[in-house]
Parts: structure tokens; C-alpha cells; sequence
């Protein structure tokens, strides 16, 4: 009877030592799209950053522009200068969202595969109970059928 005892108490521990996998997994999953949605906001922050500054600048240099003399819709260095501040800062928000999109893809699927390994592991340690459970019947069995030697 004994053995049957020590059994169940066995197979009740694996089952909880399962769950307790599954729900730190689940925690690292909520963790890490945390981390994800950080990060997009601090790529947004950047995105802004960034623009603000072009902005800035482009002011700057217009205004610089203009106390020189130089004017800015017939000048045509002005206007190719302008043009090439635009399209470095469009390509510098591009890779900003680009690199976004890479590392929120990159939580995304961690977040994921941290919830199928505590599945995982859920699923393991009922096998294991059974198997336990079912040694332990077998044992019992065996106990019984030579008369407890």
C-alpha cells in the first residue's frame, strides 16, 4: 500500500513541478513582449528624435541660407543640399522602423517559443506522473501477488 502512497506522491510532484515550469514560461513570454513594447516606444522616441532634428537643421540652414544671400527657390546647391538632408533623414527613419520591426519580430517568436516549452514541459511531467502512477500499481501488484516478500 505503501508503494501506491509513494507513487501518487510522486506523480502529485511531477504534475506540480510541470506547472510550476509552465507558469515561470508564461512569465517569461508576458516579460519578454513587455520588453517588446518597450522597445518599440523607445524606436517611436528615436523616430522623433530624429525628425525633430531635421527640422532643426533644415531651419537652421535655411535661415543660414538667407542671411547669405543665397536664395532658396533659385539656388540650385541650396535646393540639392536641402534634397540630400530629406533623403538622409528618410533613410535614417527607415532603418529606424526597419530595425523596429526586426526586434519586435525577434520578441514576438520568444514570446512564443517560452510558451510552447512550458507547454512542453506541462505535457512531460503528466507523462511522467503517469508512468509513475503506473510503475507504482505494478509494483504493487507484484508486492502483492508474492504475499508482501
Amino acid at each position: 500500500m505503501w508503494q501506491l502512497i509513494g507513487a501518487g506522491i510522486s506523480a502529485y510532484a511531477s504534475i506540480q513541478a510541470g506547472k510550476a515550469r509552465e507558469d515561470a514560461a508564461r512569465m517569461d513570454a508576458f516579460n519578454t513582449e513587455t520588453e517588446r513594447e518597450q522597445g518599440e516606444v523607445l524606436a517611436l522616441q528615436q523616430a522623433a528624435q530624429r525628425r525633430y532634428e531635421y527640422d532643426i537643421a533644415t531651419k537652421t540652414n535655411v535661415a543660414m541660407f538667407a542671411a547669405s544671400g543665397r536664395d532658396i527657390g533659385s539656388d540650385r546647391s541650396v535646393e540639392a543640399f536641402l534634397e540630400k538632408q530629406k533623403e538622409i533623414a528618410a533613410t535614417d527613419l527607415s532603418r529606424l522602423a526597419e530595425q523596429r520591426r526586426m526586434e519586435a519580430g525577434a520578441r514576438t517568436r520568444e514570446a512564443m517559443a517560452l510558451r510552447r516549452a512550458g507547454k512542453n514541459a506541462r505535457r512531460a511531467s503528466l507523462l511522467k506522473a503517469a508512468g509513475t502512477m503506473a510503475q507504482g500499481i505494478s509494483d504493487y501488484q507484484k508486492t502483492a501477488a508474492t504475499g508482501g516478500q
